[in-house]
């Protein structure tokens, strides 16, 4: 830095990498950077967690039948972590992203690229992860990347193919990251639609609880293709409204996620509706996701108010939100969405 203006060095490839979260994204994530050659430091917050994966090269929390490549290393230390970094990745929930961030803040390596991997708009301030963590780092767009797709961790950590969109204002980092976590089983494509590729991520969690609502409710597949149909056009409408490109839907940050997401008993979200489907409370369903709350249930409220500031209507998300927080019951909201003024579509 130079008089406050930050001096664009040039830039070298990605080769150390550090990923900050050792849930089960940040450790699989890690793994593809790793297997894709690159030296890999993970943040875990407790220090046998870090040992483990170390030692022992496993995840004793997360992903635990899951061997992890020797060149990606642990620490509880961020100082450690961070140090000498070409790129960092944060894998932290949404909603704890701003508190971590302020912590790491200080220890973040000048002029490398900031990546995403949390799927959520923040309560209250109502911002995209991208702009959390370019206001608390004190960045431009222009550093900060997002990666969002049809990434179940699961499968991925067991080398299953898919793939995945890194977003990025600026084409050249989003290759750098691109090339940095390319191997045979996880294809990146690039796109500079940050906005498109963030709300499409935040998205589909909600569009999944309601899907799983729906299977909890026993209702079959045309139901639950009729959610993520619409729920995928309500996503569009509030993405374009905030100047995304309609195409980012239609793509892996868009469809693929959604899908992905709405379909799998490996999705969190999904899995968490179900319990809601057949009853439970919001608390019995936490107790039921291993005391995990899904992060729809977080961003329901958010996405809600980001609509109606922007005049959006986003009639399923707003259905969830009261389902999870006004004790509207699973059989309300499908009376109340299927009874809905026909309209052109």
């Amino acid at each position: 830095m130079t008089g406050g203006v930050e001096i664009n060095e040039p830039r070298h490839d990605v080769q150390r990498v550090a990923v900050l979260g050792a849930g089960s994204w940040g450790t699989t994530f890690a793994k593809v950077l790793a297997d894709a050659g690159r030296k890999v430091q993970l943040w875990a917050r407790r220090p046998d967690v870090a040992a483990s994966i170390t030692e022992r090269h496993r995840n004793p929390d997360y992903l635990s039948d899951v061997e992890l490549p020797p060149t990606l290393t642990a620490s509880a230390d961020p100082v450690e972590v961070l140090d000498g970094a070409d790129a960092v990745v944060f894998a932290v929930p949404s909603q704890s992203l701003r508190a971590n961030l302020d912590k790491w803040r200080p220890l973040l390596p000048d002029g490398v690229t900031l990546v995403s991997l949390a799927k959520g708009v923040e309560l209250g301030s109502l911002k995209r992860m991208s702009e959390v963590i370019g206001e608390v780092a004190g960045v431009g767009p222009e550093r900060l990347a997002v990666v969002s797709g049809p990434n179940l961790a699961g499968e991925i950590a067991h080398e299953e193919p898919t793939a995945t969109v890194i977003a990025c204002p600026d084409h050249e980092r989003a290759v750098q990251l691109q090339t940095a976590c390319s191997t045979d089983y996880f294809k990146a494509y690039t796109n500079t639609d940050v906005v498109g590729s963030e709300l499409g991520g935040a998205g589909k969690n909600v569009i999944a609880l309601a899907v799983g609502v729906a299977a909890g409710m026993g209702l079959g597949d045309n139901s639950r293709a009729s959610l993520i149909t619409r729920g995928l056009a309500e996503m569009s409408r509030l993405g374009v409204a905030l100047g995304a490109s309609p195409l980012t839907f239609a793509g892996l940050a868009g469809m693929g996620d959604l899908v992905a997401t709405c379909s799998s008993p490996l999705s969190r979200n999904r899995t968490f509706g179900e319990h809601l489907g057949r009853g439970s409370t919001l608390a019995e369903a936490e107790e039921a996701n291993h005391g995990q709350v899904a992060e729809g249930v977080k961003s329901c409220v958010s996405i809600c108010e980001l609509g109606a500031r922007h005049g959006v209507e986003l009639p399923i998300t707003d259905a969830v939100r009261r389902v999870c927080h006004e004790e509207m019951s699973a059989a309300a909201m499908a009376k109340e969405l299927i009874s809905r003024a026909p309209k052109p579509e």
